[in-house]
Parts: C-alpha cells; structure tokens; sequence
C-alpha cells in the first residue's frame, strides 16, 4: 500500500526530503468532516465574516467595507436543513498564525507535492486543536436537484485546493446517491472557481433569478411588507390553515 504523503517518482522538495519521516509519523494538518454536529456555529459565523462572505442576497451596507454578521440561529437552522454539509478543520500548529513552528509546511512545500496529500483519512471529531478553516453545503430536494452553497476558505489557507477538496467531496456524495442536476449560486468572483470545478453555462439557457420586488413599486393590499437587509420586500401573505 502506498504511504499517504507518496508523490511517485517525483523529486521530493529539500524540506519533505528531511522531515518525511516526522511528517508520517504525526497527523496530517488537515482533516474533513461530513458530520454538521462537528460544525460550531460561533466559529462558522466568525469564517464567514474573516472570509468577507455573506449569507444574505441583500446584505445591509457597512461603512468598514465588513459584511454583516450571519445570525447563528438561522445558522444553526440552515445546516440542520441541508442535506450535506462540510467542514474543514486544520491542527493549530500547522496555521499561518501559529508563527511557522517546526510542523508548519511551508507554502512551496505544500504546492510542490500537493496540499490534498494532507487531508486526514478517517477523522473522527475535531480535537481542541483543530480550527474551522473551510466549509461548504449543500441543499437538495433529496431527488432530483441540488444546489452548492457558501463554500467559504481560511483567507490565509485559500489557493491551496481545499475550496475544490469540498466541492468534490459534495458531488460525490449527491451522484452516488443518484442526483446529477447540480447548480452552484455564487457571485461573479467566485464564477472561475466554480468553473475550476467543472461548473459551466446550463444547457437549457436557464437563468438563476431573485425576488426583489420592493416597495417601490407601490404593491398594497393584502401584501405585506418583510425587511430582508437593506430592502423592503413585498411578500404575499401566508394562507390561512
């Protein structure tokens, strides 16, 4: 059986060729989950804002450039309602911020032999030691559709193949549970990473549209009014049970 960190016959980078043998011997930095109870709420809300990534399609403006904080109970609501759900953890001496101490694997060291080689291969529960750096979901009417979303990375750790690690890790679990109509909502700067991912134009020409129609327009009635970020939303109400 080939050894995790093996890269053929390629050269191994002076670092790796000193510390492989340490290297084998300790857990690898990274390690991905498909358990949402792993997910800690707090800390995700605390990714998506280091991460500049919104949850709300109108999100409320901000002055210092920040993204408004998503509410944990929606939060929590929203990955208890999604069907696959995806968490990257990464050891804390293996972090950027941990100073470069004597495990950290330099940068050059991690694209030479392939930063996928580090992800840990039966992960149990994160340690006091792991932090939440990635995170990705999926939604899904368990049959037929799905659609990809907030699939977020550590600023610091991106460029390094965990966004695509994630994206792979849900498209396998939808296609073998037999759905192939997969759509990803993202924003335009997100738009080359997805087609990284092997995402494309629909083949039907569909169109991926938001209801925005707003108070402006001058509904009244029986509509009401919802607030859903910086806009007044006129919805219809809900029918009488």
């Amino acid at each position: 059986m080939s050894s995790l960190f093996s890269v053929g016959s390629a050269a191994l980078p002076p670092f790796f060729s000193q510390n492989r043998h340490r290297l084998r011997r300790s857990h690898p930095p990274i390690s991905i989950s498909t358990n949402p109870s792993h997910v800690d709420i707090l800390r995700l809300r605390d990714l998506f804002a280091s991460s500049g990534h919104s949850c709300h399609r109108f999100p409320v403006p901000s002055g210092d450039g920040l993204v408004e904080p998503t509410d944990p109970g929606k939060l929590r609501l929203a990955i208890y309602h999604s069907f696959i759900v995806i968490s990257v953890f990464c050891r804390s001496n293996f972090l950027p911020s941990a100073g470069g101490g004597s495990n950290t694997i330099p940068e050059e060291t991690s694209a030479a032999i392939g930063f996928q080689d580090f992800f840990e291969r039966n992960f149990r529960a994160p340690g006091p030691d792991h932090h939440l750096i990635g995170f990705g979901r999926a939604v899904s009417d368990r049959g037929l559709t799905a659609s990809i979303h907030d699939v977020v990375i550590l600023p610091s750790l991106q460029k390094r193949g965990i966004g695509r690690k994630i994206v792979e890790r849900i498209i396998r679990i939808l296609t073998n549970k037999g759905i192939y109509d997969i759509s990803a909502l993202c924003s335009e700067k997100e738009r080359m990473f997805f087609e990284a991912c092997g995402f494309g134009k629909d083949p039907f020409d569909s169109t991926t549209m938001m209801y925005t129609r707003s108070t402006s327009i001058g509904q009244n009635g029986n509509f009401l009014l919802r607030t859903a970020g910086h806009l007044q939303l006129v919805v219809p109400p809900a029918p009488e049970l």
